[in-house]
Order: structure tokens, then sequence, then C-alpha cells
């Protein structure tokens, strides 16, 4: 019998940048950053309530040097062409910050016991002269009108830099078509607290629009989330398709000891409603660095649509029972 499901309150303790997918199969698959940053886990379980006290496998380890050695961080998984992939960035345990995004496959039925293959960085197109060569990580993949679409983070400039978001067309599942477009950058005030951050891009898409999430600022409690709204019949590689939100869409709530939600994935639950699938903290204060705080949280948040948008609302109902 599934547990309780918690609503914006720790679902899975220590597991940030989560990730939720539901296979044609019908069965959840849920992938996160764990504090050690030194592998890849998977869970499935039949049900979303299931997830929480499911098996944590690990399908892979850091290496112990060269690229993919440090850092393991965000995995997604991805359902792509009968074959399993998953999206993750690491680093260089001889240069730490080196940071690119990998690409594992699974030709198997069953992710949690098939065979994984590494087939290393993501690659950009041929002609594209500027794509992961700086940290860059982050990496989703969403489809559109029978085009698959990669969005990613990826710092520019000079001294603490700046994390924008990209977006290209993609050839195979570990190479990119065209080359990389803008999409947002630190604009605002709510996304350049600590550092000047765009990352953690995610997309749900309805009523034939798609709507694209992302966080913003330092993994503090000033973490936060955006969104970019475009047209499914636009042409997601002009920026002008996309409308930025002046404000955040997500933001900390002292009031329910939620701080810092940010780095999301969406799922659905038994009965087909959207959730929004984020991490947080319950404490404002952060002992130490926050990026090795591992005091990140799995939550879980029920989605509300008002005139056709995604509404976030931490003040919702806070727990509720699982069918």
């Amino acid at each position: 019998m599934d547990t309780q499901i918690k609503y914006n309150e720790p679902w899975i303790m220590q597991r940030a940048d989560p990730f939720i997918c539901r296979q044609g199969n019908g069965k959840y698959y849920f992938t996160a950053s764990v504090p050690a940053y030194d592998r890849i886990v998977l869970r499935c379980a039949d049900t979303l309530a299931g997830i929480a006290d499911a098996e944590e496998v690990t399908i892979w380890q850091k290496h112990a040097s060269g690229i993919m050695s440090e850092h393991i961080w965000a995995p997604e998984l991805h359902y792509i062409d009968g074959m399993w992939y998953i999206y993750f960035a690491g680093g260089e345990k001889e240069n730490v910050w080196e940071i690119r995004p990998y690409v594992l496959e699974c030709a198997d039925e069953d992710p949690m016991t098939g065979t994984w293959k590494e087939l290393g960085m993501m690659q950009c197109a041929d002609d594209d002269e500027f794509s992961f060569r700086a940290f860059s990580l982050d990496g989703t993949v969403f489809e559109n009108q029978g085009k698959r679409y990669y969005v990613w983070a990826e710092k520019v400039g000079v001294g603490k830099q700046i994390s924008n978001l990209y977006i290209a067309e993609m050839e195979s599942p570990n190479k990119l078509k065209t080359v990389q477009v803008l999409l947002t950058t630190p604009d605002y005030d709510w996304e350049r607290v600590g550092f000047w951050v765009n990352e953690g891009p995610a997309v749900i898409k309805r009523n034939g629009k798609i709507f694209l999430t992302y966080s913003a600022s330092e993994t503090g409690e000033f973490y936060c989330m955006g969104m970019l709204t475009a047209d499914c019949d636009s042409d997601l590689l002009d920026p002008l398709s996309w409308k930025k939100e002046r404000y955040p869409v997500l933001t900390s709530d002292p009031s329910i000891e939620v701080y810092g939600p940010g780095h999301n994935s969406f799922t659905v639950d038994d009965e087909g409603n959207d959730i929004l699938v984020y991490h947080a903290r319950k404490e404002s204060v952060i002992e130490g660095n926050p990026l090795y705080n591992p005091n990140r949280h799995t939550m879980l948040m029920k989605i509300k649509w008002e005139n056709n948008r995604p509404v976030f609302t931490l003040a919702a109902e806070k727990t509720d029972r699982s069918v």
C-alpha cells in the first residue's frame, strides 16, 4: 500500500535536481543529484506515491579521474526512439569546475537492470563553435511537432560569469543539429542574487503552448523559478517566439518554511493531473557552502491552471492521500 503523498513538504530527503518521468508502461522513474555528487541513481514504482519508498539503484558511478570524475549533477532520464538516455553534467577531478554535459544510453527494456553505455559528451552541431566550450549543465530534452530540442545552461563572460539558457534542435539523442540560440539571460534583480544565473530548464505543454520553467540566482533561499512561454506552432529557434515573465513564478515562502524552490521537472499523478517536482530547503540559513549542503529535498506540488497558464502555489494543500 502506498504511503501518503506529501505536497510542498520534503518528500524524498536530500535529493536535489529531481526528475520524474512516467513511461508508456505506466511506471514512474525517479532520478536526482545525490549529496556526494558521485553517482547516478534510479527508482521505479507503479504509482507516483510509491517512488518515495522505492528501492534506489545505482546504475552508474563516476570515473576515478579525467572526465566525469567529479560533480555528477542533475541527471534526467528520457525514452527516445525505443532507447533510454540519461543526460547529466560532470566535472574532472583535476579541474572540478570543467563541467560539461554527458549522455548515457541503455538499449534494454528495463533501465533499472539494463546495461548503460557511455556516449561521451553531448555533441554540438558541426558548424557550432560555441556550445559546450565552457561550464555547461542541466540539459533537458523535449519534442514538438516532430522535432526534438535540447535546452541547457552555459556560462559566458569573465569573473563570476553569467549562466544563460540556450536551445538547439537535435540531430540524434547525443548530437545537436543546429547552432545554439540564446533563450534567456539573467535580466532582472531576482535572477542575480549571489550569481547571475538561469539554469535547470524544464518543459510542460498544454493547449497549444510550451511553458519552459528555469531556476535563477544562487542555490540558497533566493533560488527561484522563472518561466518562458511559446506557441507550439511557432519557430522555437527564434528568440522572439518566447515571452519571458517579468517576475518569478515561484519563490521562497517562510510561512511554510520552504526556501529556495527550483530546479524542477514535471510529471503527472496517477489520475493524470500535472505535478511540479522540485527541490527546496526547510531552513533559510545554510551552514557552509550551499552547493555542498545536502539539505535540498525533493518536493511535489499540484499545478493549478488558470487562463491556460500554470500557477505554482506553495500555500496550496500540503498533503493528500494517494488513491
